[in-house]
């Protein structure tokens, strides 16, 4: 039986990862993959495994700011600048609004992958998704995922390793 096409921004985000050298197949699913919770059901796995991308962007210069979180962590936004402050010229990080998110990333909140962004953002990731041995990130669509490693998210997003919470 013949494999149904991806959507196109599921099959976008497809092509980035194999561009990249990512192994991980994209699947759309029949269940949403809009939270952390919804993805962790539709793909049989712990909250935690979830790498959900979380756009910010710095408060002057509304550079984006892409965090990839466990999904059992709530990103704690103030003590994350910090450690940032650095890599954001000592900007502030701040919330993005849903229309930022689509400008910035080319995807609707609910379906932002960890590549393939219209727009370069600093990228930090969650230090807690290296606890697993296999995790599982949005791929443009809130019903579309794909399975990685820690190693693999941190190699195709060049992002640094920190304590998001």
């Amino acid at each position: 039986m013949a494999e149904r096409p991806l959507s196109p921004s599921a099959q976008r985000v497809q092509d980035v990862l194999e561009s990249l050298g990512c192994r991980g197949r994209v699947v759309e699913l029949a269940d949403s993959t809009r939270t952390a919770a919804e993805a962790a059901a539709a793909v049989g796995c712990s909250v935690g495994e979830i790498a959900k991308s979380l756009i910010f962007k710095t408060k002057d210069s509304g550079r984006p700011v892409l965090v990839i979180a466990s999904g059992s962590n709530r990103v704690n936004e103030k003590a994350l600048g910090r450690r940032l402050e650095t890599a954001l010229g000592g900007e502030r990080l701040v919330r993005a609004d849903p229309d930022f998110v689509r400008r910035v990333t080319g995807f609707a909140i609910g379906g932002v992958p960890p590549v393939g962004h219209a727009e370069s953002p600093v990228v930090a990731i969650d230090s807690d998704l290296f606890d697993y041995q296999r995790i599982w990130a949005a791929a443009g669509t809130p019903f579309a995922v794909f399975p990685l490693t820690p190693d693999e998210l941190q190699r195709i997003t060049g992002g640094t390793v920190e304590t998001v919470t």
